[in-house]
């Protein structure tokens, strides 16, 4: 059966390295500078709390709602509810009275939409749709698939992110021998509903007991795993995240059962490739949020600690409305088009403004506020990703730990097309087969400073759409029908060929690229977008583009 992706055990708590507040910081912290530096943006000038901009909750339960729940009336009264969502369901239709409710999803969506004065969350004024999937214990990845596409088609399809903090197990998939290679019903489900309704997946992490690796192969959104404090601040990955090996099957039956934990048998520290995590070395960990020691309330408002990567994944839906309230306010303004709420773009620029590390004051680390490190003390400047051109993310730090405000600079930065660009900006464009798009910097780049590049575009998947509505239902399935190669090329100015890139992302497993480099001579540069032959399915591929670097 299932497990939510929520509560590590106390085991693996007492295991967790490095010194933790004894206090602990509760919401208010990890929404603040110790965490992710989105309390400044709820603040004047800026005012962004969400407003009006429809984000998904998908659970096997739901949150309690004043509107259809009647003992919610006996929990608490109406004026002390903390967690008020815009719309509840159960699947495909209404939600039942009094049914399918629990304090993990309200702890969940209280990280996005809390109204606690203290713990506030950090979209307290989205407007969250949650929908509960799971009723039987038979329930699984196509009733969660159902209850997904159904949120993702509310309000003619503006629900801008998902959030999924829960998962299926590899040995409940009916599939012989399953792996983690995409093609599980439920990934599937999820990368063709981000593509079809322009929405942004953000599922929670490979962690704790029973682990949850389907659907963390996904490839149009991303997984997010969870730090812990050091000296108060949110910036270690915790233990947590690298339980990864199969079940201890106690009774011998071959299946799991519940009480029978998951460890870290080999002692690598590492997730293990088709188990908890992709198969071809493929990362589809793309952040870090805090998920450590917080504070949360539960469906009577009482505040409890909670602990894992279910509680790191609402920080970043978080953020994407904050995001999508600024796009709102700029679009109606008439300043930017349409496109700015384009799902490829808001990943590539959550992923390119991440904290990897903390910049010393001169702006060559982009002014980045902490630095991250992993269980052994690394950086993300230790590991496989910053000395490979074909690997885009560390398998341990993703992208770097998620930082609301760098990601609202670098989305105010605005689009820029093709052609002289700024030092900070994305763009979202098409590229055709056998040809590329060229962003020249209109400044030299100063050297010894960093750049950093995301691009960012989608896997095709086909609904086999036996009834042919148009829309999914129990029995019908996907096809995977991959993605294009596209890599990502930084050069000099008057160069011509990309064999003669000062760096590239080129990876071939991946459908997303990221170059963060140093800056190796002050001059001029560029960033080409190539799409290589032979196209995998269309011949013209949309994308995603976010920069940020340091003019000289």
């Amino acid at each position: 059966m299932r497990r939510l992706g929520c509560f590590v055990g106390w085991i693996l708590l007492n295991m967790s390295s490095m010194a933790i507040s004894p206090t602990g910081w509760a919401l208010d912290k990890s929404a603040d500078r110790q965490g992710i530096d989105a309390r400044i943006l709820q603040k004047p000038p800026y005012n962004l709390t969400g407003k009006d901009v429809f984000i998904g909750q998908i659970e096997l339960s739901r949150p309690t709602s004043f509107a259809v729940d009647k003992i919610f009336n006996k929990l608490l009264q109406l004026d002390r509810a903390i967690v008020k969502p815009y719309a509840v369901f159960f699947r495909d239709g209404k939600a039942i009275p009094n049914r399918n409710i629990d304090d993990h999803s309200a702890q969940v969506a209280s990280v996005i939409i809390s109204r606690d004065k203290i713990r506030r969350g950090i979209a307290p004024d989205a407007k969250l749709l949650s929908s509960a999937y799971s009723q039987r214990r038979q329930d699984g990845q196509p009733e969660a698939c159902l209850a997904a596409q159904y949120i993702a088609r509310q309000y003619n399809s503006t629900v801008r992110a998902i959030n999924f903090s829960f998962g299926e197990l590899l040995t409940e998939d009916p599939r012989p021998n399953a792996q983690l290679d995409g093609k599980a019903l439920l990934t599937l489900c999820v990368d063709w509903i981000a593509s079809t309704y322009n929405t942004v997946p953000i599922v929670a992490g490979n962690q704790g007991k029973g682990s949850i690796p389907i659907p963390t192969d996904l490839y149009n959104g991303f997984v997010v795993a969870f730090t812990h404090e050091v000296d108060g601040i949110y910036r270690q990955l915790d233990r947590g995240n690298l339980i990864d090996e199969p079940y201890l099957d106690r009774n011998g039956n071959g299946k799991y059962d519940q009480g029978e934990v998951f460890n870290d048998l080999n002692k690598d520290d590492k997730w293990t490739a088709g188990v908890e995590s992709p198969i071809d070395g493929r990362r589809s960990m793309g952040l870090l949020a805090p998920g450590h020691n917080l504070k949360l309330p539960t469906i009577q408002s009482k505040f409890k600690n909670a602990n894992g990567s279910s509680f790191a994944a609402p920080h970043v839906v978080g953020a994407i409305a904050l995001l999508h309230e600024y796009a709102n306010r700029q679009i109606e303004s008439g300043k930017w088009s349409i496109e700015a709420r384009r799902h490829e773009l808001i990943k590539a620029v959550l992923i390119n403004s991440a904290d990897k590390i903390q910049d010393r004051g001169d702006g060559k680390m982009l002014g980045m506020s902490k630095t991250i490190i992993d269980l052994l003390g690394k950086t993300w400047l230790d590991t496989e990703a910053y000395a490979s051109r074909e690997i885009p993310l560390s398998r341990n730090l993703g992208a770097g730990q998620l930082n609301a405000y760098r990601a609202f600079l670098q989305y105010q930065a605005g689009q820029q097309s093709s052609g002289n660009i700024a030092a900070i900006g994305w763009d979202t464009n098409i590229v055709e087969v056998d040809k590329f798009q060229e962003y020249i910097f209109a400044e030299p780049l100063l050297v010894d400073s960093f750049i950093s590049a995301t691009l960012n575009w989608d896997r095709q998947v086909k609904l086999n759409d036996k009834n042919g509505n148009g829309v999914f239902d129990i029995g019908e399935g996907f096809s995977d029908e991959g993605f294009n190669k596209i890599e990502l090329h930084l050069m000099r100015s008057p160069d011509t060929d990309i064999s003669q890139s000062v760096w590239s992302s080129a990876s071939q497993v991946d459908n997303l690229q990221h170059i963060f480099i140093k800056i190796p001579v002050t001059s001029k540069y560029k960033l080409r977008v190539v799409f290589k032959s032979p196209q995998t399915n269309t011949s013209s591929q949309r994308y995603g583009l976010a920069w940020w670097a340091k003019s000289a």
